[in-house]
């Protein structure tokens, strides 16, 4: 099994006419444990853009559940089509059945373009499912929690009060980041594609507006990017006025290179899958039968942990990602068979 490769266990392809399921089940690693992963709706334009988003989210997984030390592997699933106009509740039990014949290697998640109602539909057909729980809180709290270690490693302080935060997007993770950035007295500005959203949000919490196209330009102490990925480019790079980055998206380098240049820069990147680590580390504790307020006990510790990647990227002159990604292949390793 593949442990520190972007290879893929396993890759199935799916499909149902009666229901039009198209649909790619990705389980990357599950050395540590099922590979648990989201289950997203997409319109891609076909199966190669849909497998190579899936196999990305896959291995982010893989390495989010084995950097923050849990008992989970990594996977994703992604089903080809518009939530808004495909979506139905037969071609979502379509999915459960496609999903049930991996025979509890795979554990669905809601994700882009699917909803905590989505996944309790899809349990009608397998089992296990997180449908029991928001983890969008929790994956905000353990953003705050990377803010605070990489303002602390940045200036020598991670007090938020008057702290500029920059956060792009106003979705779930977005406005619960902002909601708690505000109760610490941090300055926020915010801006979602749906301008109505990020009204709102703004209003809500005190925070201030700006548009979707200015935002990565925006002069703060902190970038936040809490929507899709891909937003660190070569062209948006020279934009960032930033001394941290830290938010809740997935994949938020376009490339892994543009880590050596967000270092040579002097901004301190927190790697997206520890950054965001705290939703999973939530859903496990689902599936364990932890309560509310150990869950939030562990979520916090997702700063610590951060912080130690800050550590040993500067002891062993090497970017945050690579430091990060040492962390969960030594853990992965330590647990294959024959180790």
């Amino acid at each position: 099994m593949p442990k520190t490769t972007d290879e893929a266990e396993q890759v199935v392809f799916g499909s149902d006419p009666a229901t039009g399921l198209r649909s790619i089940i990705i389980i990357h690693d599950t050395t540590l444990g099922p590979a648990l992963g989201g289950v997203r709706m997409w319109p891609y334009a076909g199966e190669a853009e849909a497998l190579a988003d899936g196999l990305r989210l896959a291995r982010a997984m893989t390495l989010k559940a084995a950097a923050a030390g849990l008992g989970l592997g990594g996977g994703a699933a992604i089903v080809i089509g518009d939530p808004a106009r495909d979506k139905s509740e037969a071609l979502l039990r379509a999915h459960g059945r496609f999903i049930a014949t991996l025979g509890g290697r795979f554990i669905p998640v809601n994700d882009v373009g699917t909803g905590q109602a989505d996944i309790e539909v899809i349990g009608r057909e397998t089992a296990p499912v997180c449908d029991n729980g928001d983890p969008s809180p929790y994956t905000a709290l353990g953003v705050l929690e990377s803010i605070r270690a990489g303002l602390r490693a940045a200036r020598g302080s991670g007090e938020l009060a008057g702290a500029t935060v920059a956060v792009q997007g106003a979705g779930n993770v977005g406005s619960h980041l902002t909601r708690l950035l505000r109760a610490e007295s941090a300055d926020v500005v915010i801006a979602d594609l749906v301008g109505e959203r990020a009204r709102d949000v703004a209003e809500r919490y005190g925070a201030r507006l700006m548009s979707p196209q200015d935002i990565v330009s925006a002069p703060c102490d902190v970038f936040a990017p809490c929507a899709l990925g891909e937003v660190v480019t070569e062209e948006t790079l020279p934009r960032l006025r930033c001394r941290v980055i830290a938010g809740g998206a997935n994949n938020v380098l376009a490339e892994p290179g543009l880590a050596d240049e967000l270092a040579r820069r002097g901004i301190l990147y927190a790697p997206d899958f520890l950054a965001n680590a705290g939703g999973l580390v939530y859903l496990e504790g689902r599936l364990l039968g932890h309560d509310d307020a150990r869950s939030t006990a562990r979520v916090e510790r997702v700063g610590g942990i951060v912080a130690g990647v800050f550590e040993r990227a500067g002891r062993e002159h090497i970017t945050t990602v690579e430091a990060a990604t040492a962390i969960a292949h030594a853990r992965l390793a330590a647990h294959s068979p024959g180790s």
